[in-house]
Order: C-alpha cells, then sequence, then structure tokens
C-alpha cells in the first residue's frame, strides 16, 4: 500500500502525515493521542550563594535526592506482576541516583563554585554526557538517557516541577511524549494506554526493553513528535517500520485495521509454539539462544523459548561503580544465570568495555577515537588482575551449570594466546586454593573486526567456538557509524563484503571442527535466516523477544531449497540485489512472519 509522504505538511490542512522514527516494539496500534504534559525542567538558571549557605545548598540538593529515590522505591514497591521482570532497571536508577559522577560531582561544584544545586547538577550531567558520546557502543551510548532520567527526576524535586500521572490516565489512548524514563513506562495501564512514541530513545533504550517485555507497540527516536502531535489526533503506529501515522486517510486505516489482526493472529499462534525446536522441514537443527545483559532477564529467555544464553554481557556489573565488583559479586551473578538455564549453555562475554567507563579511579588517558582505542580484550590485557578476578568467578560458576567464555573484539592471534594465559593463571590459582571450578570450560572468540575474519582459519585452531559479532563487524568493515544519522542507511547487513566475510569465517570454523554462531541483530531478522541456513551456521543468538519469530522461519523452509541460494548470492554486487533475490525466492514465508522487520529499501 502507498501510505503517501507528507512528512512536512501541517495536519490541520492535510491528512496522512508520516512520520519516520525507531521501531522500539512490534506491534499495530490505532487509537487517539494523549499528550503527556511536564513543566520545562530543562530550564535552569544559574546563581551564586554566599559561602555560608553552600552546607545548606548541599543538604538541599542531598533532600531532592533522598525524595527521588523514595518515588522510585514506591514505584518499585507497587510495580503491577506484569512489570515485575523489568524491576531490575528502576533498581538500576536507585544506583544511579549515587553515582560517583551525578551525586558527587555535584555536591564539589556547590562547594567550590559556590553555586545553586540546579545549575550544579545539569554541569555534571553535561560532563557525563561529554563521557559517553565518546563511547563506541550504542548499547552504552543509550545507558546515557537513564542517567538523564535521574537527573530529571532530581531537578523536579529541586525546582517543583510537575508532570502528568501517567498513571492517572483513565481512557485508551496512545502515548506521545517528549521522552518516558522506564520508572515512567512502568506506570503505564496496560488496559488503557495502547502503544507510546516519543521524540527521544532508541532501540536499546531500557524504555525500549520494558516496551517489548510488555509487547506494548512503540516508535522512539521521532524528534519533535510532540511538537506535530496534539491531544485527541487521531494515530497509527507500526512498531515494526517505526511509522507513525497522523489523521490517517481510510485507505491507511482499512490496511492497519487488517495488519493489525494479522499481527494479532500471528503472535497468538508464536505464543503457542515458541517452545517448538528449530528445526527446518528436512530436518536440519539450530539452536536459537538469545543475548542478555542483567540476571532478571533470564525469564524472558525461557518465556520466549530460548535454547541457552549466546551472548551474556557482562558489562552492568562494572558501570559507574564506586569500586569494582568483587569475585564474590560476579560469582554470584554468574552462578544464579548458570543454575537456572541449566543444562542449557550460557555463553560469558568477559569485559567488552574500556577504563574511561569506570567510575572508581582508573587511572586512564584521553582517547580521541576510543572506538579503535584500549576496549574488550584489550583492556583486559592491560589491566590483568581486573581481567584475572572476572575469569576466576566465571571458572567458579562454570563447576554449577554449563558455561563457556568468549573474549570480545580479537584481532590477532596473540590476543587469544595471551588471554588464554592468564585463563590458565586463573585455573592454576583457584587449583592451588582447593577451590571448585571447571578447568575443561569452552573458549570462544567474538569474531568482530575484520582482521579476525581474515585470520579466521588460524584463530579457528585456538579456540572451541565462533560467534560472529554482525553489529560491530558491519560498523569496522563498511566504516559506518551506524549512530551517525548521516550515514546509518549505509549500514548494510546484506552488503556482500559483509555476506563473503561471514561464509568465510563459518567455514574456517567449520573446517576446523568447532561451532559457529551469530550473535549480532542479523540474527534476529527472519529475511536473513535463510542465507544464515544455507551457510550452515551452527546457533542464532539474539533479543529474546525475536525468538519466537526466528525459529518459526527456520521451521517454514528446507535447508535444501536455501542452499542452492548461497550461490547466487556470492554473485551479486549489492545489497539491493541480494534483497531482491530473497523476496523472489521466499517472499511467501516472509509475507507469513507478520512481526518481522521488513528487508531493507
Amino acid at each position: 500500500m502507498d501510505l503517501g509522504n507528507n512528512n512536512n505538511m501541517s495536519h490541520e490542512k492535510s491528512k496522512n502525515i508520516i512520520l519516520k522514527g525507531i521501531g522500539g516494539a512490534p506491534g499495530i496500534a490505532i487509537g487517539k493521542a494523549y499528550l503527556v504534559e511536564r513543566g520545562n525542567v530543562d530550564i535552569v538558571d544559574k546563581y551564586y550563594i554566599g559561602k555560608e549557605w553552600v552546607q545548606a545548598e548541599v543538604e538541599r540538593f542531598k533532600d531532592a535526592v533522598n525524595n527521588s529515590t523514595k518515588e522510585l522505591l514506591k514505584i518499585i514497591e507497587e510495580l503491577p506482576e506484569e512489570y515485575r521482570e523489568n524491576a531490575y532497571i528502576l533498581d538500576a536508577h536507585l544506583m544511579l541516583l549515587k553515582d560517583k559522577m551525578i551525586h558527587q560531582g555535584t555536591i564539589e561544584r556547590i562547594e567550590q563554585e559556590q553555586i545553586n544545586s540546579e545549575w550544579a547538577l545539569k554541569k555534571s550531567v553535561e560532563h557525563v554526557k561529554e563521557v559517553f558520546s565518546k563511547m563506541s557502543t550504542p548499547y552504552l551510548k543509550e545507558r546515557l538517557n537513564d542517567i538523564v532520567h535521574v537527573s530529571e527526576r532530581i531537578l523536579r524535586n529541586l525546582t517543583g516541577h510537575s508532570t502528568d500521572d501517567i498513571s492517572d490516565i483513565n481512557k485508551r489512548v496512545i502515548l506521545v511524549a517528549h521522552d518516558l524514563s522506564p520508572a515512567e513506562t512502568t506506570q503505564i495501564q496496560l488496559e488503557r494506554v495502547k502503544g507510546f512514541i516519543t521524540d527521544l530513545g532508541g532501540r536499546t533504550s531500557h524504555t525500549a526493553i520494558i516496551a517489548r517485555s510488555l509487547e506494548i507497540p512503540a516508535v522512539l527516536g521521532l524528534e519533535r513528535a510532540t511538537h506535530q502531535i496534539t491531544t485527541g489526533d487521531l494515530l497509527i503506529i507500526d512498531g515494526m517500520r517505526g511509522l507513525v501515522i497522523i489523521d490517517p486517510n481510510e485507505e491507511a486505516l482499512t490496511y492497519y485495521h487488517n495488519e493489525k489482526g494479522r499481527f494479532e493472529a500471528y503472535e497468538a499462534m508464536v505464543a503457542r509454539s515458541s517452545h517448538l525446536p528449530a528445526e527446518t522441514i528436512d530436518g536440519y537443527r539450530v539452536r536459537v539462544m538469545a543475548n542478555i545483559e542483567m540476571v532478571e532477564e533470564v525469564v524472558s529467555v525461557l518465556d520466549h523459548g530460548g535454547e541457552g544464553i549466546g551472548l551474556y554481557r557482562t558489562e552492568y556489573l562494572y558501570l559507574n561503580k564506586k569500586s569494582l565488583p568483587t569475585e564474590q559479586e560476579l560469582f554470584e551473578s554468574y552462578r544464579e544465570i548458570a543454575e537456572i538455564m541449566n543444562p542449557r549453555p550460557v555463553t560469558i562475554r568477559t569485559l567488552d568495555i574500556g577504563g574511561d567507563k569506570f567510575g572508581n579511579g582508573i587511572e586512564r588517558g584521553h582517547e580521541v577515537n576510543p572506538a579503535l582505542g584500549l576496549r574488550a580484550i584489550r583492556f583486559c590485557l592491560k589491566e590483568p588482575e581486573i581481567f584475572k578476578t572476572q575469569l576466576r568467578a566465571i571458572l567458579r560458576a562454570a563447576a554449577l551449570g554449563n558455561i563457556r567464555i568468549m573474549f570480545p573484539m580479537i584481532s590477532s592471534v596473540e590476543e587469544v594466546i595471551a588471554a588464554k594465559q592468564i585463563l590458565s593463571d586463573a585455573c592454576e590459582s583457584l587449583d592451588r586454593e582447593g577451590t571448585p571450578f571447571n578447568k575443561d570450560i569452552d573458549i570462544g572468540i567474538m569474531v568482530e573486526v575484520p582482521s579476525a575474519a581474515v585470520l579466521s582459519d588460524l584463530l579457528a585452531r585456538e579456540v572451541d567456538f565462533f560467534s560472529i559479532g554482525t553489529n560491530d563487524l558491519i560498523q569496522y568493515s563498511i566504516a559506518i557509524d551506524r549512530g551517525n544519522e548521516h550515514v546509518a542507511h549505509l549500514y548494510q547487513p546484506l552488503h556482500p563484503a559483509i555476506l563473503r566475510m561471514v561464509k568465510s569465517v563459518v567455514a574456517a570454523g567449520h573446517s576446523a571442527g568447532i561451532k559457529v554462531s551469530i550473535c549480532g541483530e542479523m540474527a534476529c531478522s527472519p529475511p536473513y535466516v535463510p542465507i544464515l541456513l544455507a551457510m550452515e551456521m551452527d546457533e542464532l543468538s539474539m533479543n529474546p523477544i525475536s525468538i519466537p519469530q526466528v525459529k518459526k522461519m527456520i521451521r517454514s523452509v528446507s535447508l535444501s531449497d536455501c542452499k542452492p541460494l548461497i550461490k547466487e548470492v556470492m554473485k551479486q554486487r549489492t545489497a539491493q540485489d541480494i534483497v531482491n533475490i530473497l523476496q523472489d525466492t521466499f517472499g511467501e514465508q516472509f509475507q507469513d512472519i507478520a512481526s518481522c522487520e521488513p528487508l531493507p529499501d
């Protein structure tokens, strides 16, 4: 259907205005807009206070933090059952209220500059924004949103600005907001709110994670939606394509009413079949697993039919802490996941982080380009004691479950050998102490930089498995920052160079007798499944909510139909040529996957 293209036209004069954002959570909602109003907390005045008032100002700031803490604790205490699995996100916000850069940084500014709390807090947040803007990983960049949400809560308590109480909404609406914090999102009454859209936010934000777990259609990152929409406007939101239609015409309404029914029927079918195996029509079995970052997400993995954890990101336990986590703290976290998932595998990725991400006094220098700097395995090899502490915790937890260990951002054979030596040292130290551990743990690496792909035949001799991280592999290979709106359209998983690299890595792994998985976003898009099957990928790992639709896609095709595809695909010159082949060959199956993201244009 042609939905039209009237993006910049006033909706008072024209119908069917289409806004393009980021699909935060799949689904379709049709309803009246409810614009969330709030005082403008961004406008903060600066004023100086006398030296004699400094301590009182510090106490005023601390009172605002304490009130913010009480508010969050009350929200957590009153969380409805359907939000319980997301409580860990609000727990993280509680910790951020006492974050060193925010809390202590603000107090120091008040004391040293003799300025008001509001301005001191604003300057502290600006400093944090500057630090986070240099981070290369989209996931870590998104954590900045959490800091902004927490600081806004403190500011509201300092200034007395009020905001709409979302829990008081008593009619069926689509929420429209400049931004929604995770705390605000958990106030949504599911029987009243059909979906939501925001000016800010991205797919990996905690707000998007909550929306997906609750299966509320959401479109984020619309930039100026709150300036284009008023309360009472009729809206359509398409969470798969990231589209919002203001004042839709009859054709759009008819189309999306049909699509909504189709999507809901598909979701009901998926719920019934999510625990069926991921096996093609002719018997080829693929293990479909989940990417997680927190223990609490394990429930969602099991609910969606996940067959293991293909990527457990361990950075959360380190970020913005006053001190490094102890071995025992790490062990307890890893043990809990291992025991819940046992006998399913849990793949723990070691620290994929740079020294600039810590808030605990680690010495580090300024880096002009952190994405190509001291991060991931490079940081760990430079800080062997931090690395060894984590490895000891993983080895201990591996005695209690099916744990695998994975090193990130490997670019050379030397790095693997060095990492394995520190792992061996960790084993020896545990053995000397008589501490139970698993010395036969499987070792893998992330293949996410071009040099690792080129050296995959040599690297395969050193490890037990490969995991291809397509997000970074694409970014580094095509020189694309997918967070940069000016070049993001060039970020192409089906770029012929990327597919050639992935195919060569799979071939090298299989030639050496090791398994190969893929854990980037490419794994969670059903239209890419035939290509990954044709390459005989052993495992796919993705966000939990995508598991059922990918498993269904695997069950809808045969390996014998996919195999001839790869030869034809490898001859193509452009991503669009490959899209056309996929559409011509498997278009009928794609139509059957109502909730999947469309193939790129």
